[in-house]
């Protein structure tokens, strides 16, 4: 755009708004408190935009549409990651657009009409006109790097696992709520490592650098458990969690969000 288009649309703006946008100055201009207001409002508006375009782009490329998919970490890593690949070779005409987000993230993006699927765990409450689908059942274990001390053991007891320096979720995650419950069945009150993060990759980092140990879901931690990296730990029984699974639409969904959400729901089946 030109600076008299620039200079005209603002003056519109700022005619339709009743309220100014911008100081003027010798030097240029500055935000008024109105418009620092109005600029995250202005942000999702642009990426509402952008996000459009990338699905009628693919459209137009490939025929069969694309999913706006969502998922938890802990689906990510024990789903996704070797499902979708394989969902890529057999339907290379669809594209899925896939990011992060847990909780209370994914119920705001269904609220505003954001995702088409949302691969999470079962959520405490349903949005209505939607359905969750298990696909794949989780519990905490007690993980370590394949050189620890403790990864041959057969089984570990409370004393050895009272014994050892463990990785920390932050507090309020279920992972955290279950450890701390979970030390309390320990002789002794164990170290903690003086970092807490939900990072993946400095939880990981950590836990392959470090003689730590973790109680994670084991969906989080199922590709480095299935590539040797880290180990599952022997102690006993430890929580349940609810299952890994699918949420969509009841009603209105695309071909292509259909196709993914059956390929999802029957990938757990395989063995």
């Amino acid at each position: 755009m030109t600076q008299s288009s620039v200079t005209q649309t603002l003056a519109y703006l700022e005619e339709l708004l009743e309220v100014p946008l911008f100081e003027r100055h010798a030097r240029g201009v500055r935000p008024t408190p109105a418009c620092r207001d109005l600029l995250p409002i202005a942000r999702q508006l642009m990426l509402g935009v952008a996000n459009g375009a990338e699905v009628i782009a693919a459209r137009r490329r490939q025929g069969e549409g694309s999913v706006r998919l969502i998922g938890s970490a802990a689906a990510i890593n024990g789903l996704l990651v070797s499902a979708l690949p394989e969902f890529g070779d057999r339907h290379p005409t669809i594209q899925i657009h896939l990011r992060e987000a847990e909780g209370e993230d994914q119920l705001l993006a269904i609220a505003r009409g954001e995702v088409d699927l949302v691969v999470c765990r079962r959520p405490a409450v349903i949005p209505e006109g939607w359905e969750f689908h298990p696909v794949r059942e989780d519990q905490l274990v007690v993980v370590c790097r394949a050189s620890h001390p403790l990864a041959c053991s057969d089984m570990v007891s409370t004393s050895e696992l009272a014994e050892q320096t463990w990785l920390l979720m932050p507090a309020g995650l279920a992972a955290r709520t279950h450890f701390d419950e979970f030390s309390t069945r320990l002789p002794t009150t164990p170290r903690a490592y003086p970092v807490v993060t939900r990072s993946l990759p400095l939880l990981w980092r950590l836990l392959l650098s470090h003689p730590l140990l973790a109680l994670l879901p084991r969906n989080l931690a199922t590709p480095l458990l299935s590539a040797g990296e880290l180990v599952e730990l022997r102690v006993g029984h430890t929580a349940g969690m609810e299952p890994i699974g699918v949420l969509q639409p009841q009603t209105d969904t695309g071909e292509a969000t259909y196709r993914l959400s059956n390929f999802l729901r029957n990938f757990s089946q395989a063995p």
